[in-house]
């Protein structure tokens, strides 16, 4: 039986973990997680809990997002992963499409290996890098949810471990620029909460959705 990673083990899991075995356990401890953002946040020390809501994408926008990028065996990268909540819901639902998260951040990293082994996903990874050591062109399609903000809103910064400023702000998104217009024709991408600075002309709005917030590219 796996022990559940942090100190605090909710009872809905306690109680999946106790009535069920094997691969029907794992289903059951799955779609807990899955249910709801309260639910996949327990996997998580609390003081990434209290940061869910500004920096960590909900689960319904992970799920909408992760069904426009995930045709068939798409390798997806998202573009500062975080604590890998859009990567982990992603593959939970698609399990066809693999699903990779670049982080600079190594703790974060470490817990998102951590929740992807807890939930026994193998269509999904974590990479501790800056996405200017990332090879773009090993990835079909991409999602970015502004990770680059917090450089120009430092007081709302996940904690001081990263230098953070204005003008790595503007470079992040002129590399991050650069290196999608290099992608080729059909390529996805979807932003969430961008001011769009990083899109390329060469993509075409395919749709938006949450009053705006949220919006799917395809390269022409």
């Amino acid at each position: 039986m796996k022990v559940y990673p942090f100190s605090r083990f909710p009872p809905l899991f306690r109680d999946h973990q106790e009535a069920a075995s094997g691969k029907e356990k794992k289903g059951c401890l799955n779609d807990a997680l899955f249910c709801n953002d309260a639910a996949f946040d327990w996997l998580y020390p609390e003081h990434f809990q209290l940061m869910s809501l500004k920096h960590w994408t909900p689960l319904a926008i992970a799920r909408q997002a992760a069904a426009f990028l995930a045709t068939p065996g798409a390798k997806i990268l998202d573009i500062g992963s975080g604590i890998g909540k859009f990567c982990l819901a992603g593959a939970y639902h698609f399990p066809d499409s693999y699903f990779c998260g670049v982080e600079q951040r190594h703790e974060l990293v470490h817990y998102a290996q951590v929740a992807r082994e807890y939930a026994g996903l193998s269509n999904v990874n974590f990479v501790h890098a800056n996405i200017t050591q990332v090879n773009f062109g090993a990835f079909d399609h991409f999602y970015f949810y502004n990770a680059f903000y917090e450089n120009i809103d430092p007081a709302n910064s996940i904690d001081d471990s990263i230098e953070l400023s204005v003008p790595l702000f503007n470079y992040y998104n002129q590399y991050l620029r650069s290196v999608l217009d290099k992608t080729p024709p059909g390529t996805r991408l979807v932003t969430y909460q961008s001011f769009e600075e990083e899109v390329p002309p060469g993509f075409c709005l395919s749709d938006t959705t949450c009053g705006g917030l949220m919006k799917m590219w395809i390269k022409e």
